[in-house]
């Protein structure tokens, strides 16, 4: 594939191919997200959906020194979940999630919120998951949430963003931050799979149960 050089991202010695790969698309994702909701170290971040991006955004927010609460429904993934940092995990088809964030912090909800998981319900309560004056952001595309305005937003000062993609910088900051940090991201491509098992492929990652998957040529 050739391109501009303007439009690449040296890839630092101590950082794989993978690693590259997945700063380029969901890792990157996560990054950015973060740095736009200014996540600070003293504070709780609740992550919902742990698929590639949440699970990259618990794993960089437990490394940025917040309290990472991750909400998912695959048990495999809260497992994932809690290897890549998570201090707690929440089964949303068991506790009520809005509910069990705000025993986790003295009844008053997560200072930032991010939300991967592209459903509903899950937006609706990544909203009111979050504490007064705090910030919720909704990363995966697509859907429809319903708000009431007032007491979900207005009278409790809440920010609500939306973040997509990131800059060229961007990735290279992210890099940077996983070279700098040892982060392992490696970890979060639960398999690797051949081209000619792309079908058996898409079928196990369709299930939303693993981490993420690469292809890696023979």
């Amino acid at each position: 594939m050739c391109v501009a050089s303007h439009t690449l991202v040296p890839l630092l010695d101590d950082l794989t191919f993978t690693t590259g790969a997945a700063i380029s698309c969901g890792t990157g994702t996560a990054y950015g997200a973060l740095k736009r909701i200014g996540l600070e170290g003293d504070e709780t971040l609740a992550v919902f959906g742990q698929g590639p991006v949440g699970l990259s955004t618990t794993q960089f927010g437990a490394a940025m020194g917040a309290r990472v609460i991750a909400i998912e429904t695959s048990p495999e993934r809260r497992a994932l979940a809690l290897e890549k940092g998570a201090h707690a995990v929440i089964d949303p088809t068991e506790v009520d999630p809005v509910t069990a964030i705000q025993e986790l912090t003295h009844g008053e909800g997560a200072h930032k919120v991010i939300e991967t998981a592209g459903v509903a319900q899950a937006r609706q309560a990544a909203v009111k998951g979050t504490r007064k004056w705090g910030t919720a952001c909704f990363v995966a595309s697509g859907g429809q949430v319903t708000l009431d305005v007032g007491p979900d937003l207005t009278f409790r000062q809440v920010t609500v963003l939306g973040h997509w993609t990131f800059s060229k910088n961007g990735q290279a900051d992210c890099a940077r931050f996983v070279s700098d940090r040892k982060i392992d991201v490696d970890s979060v491509f639960t398999h690797q799979f051949q081209l000619e098992q792309a079908e058996e492929a898409y079928q196990l990652l369709d299930e939303q149960k693993t981490g993420k998957g690469v292809f890696i040529p023979s």
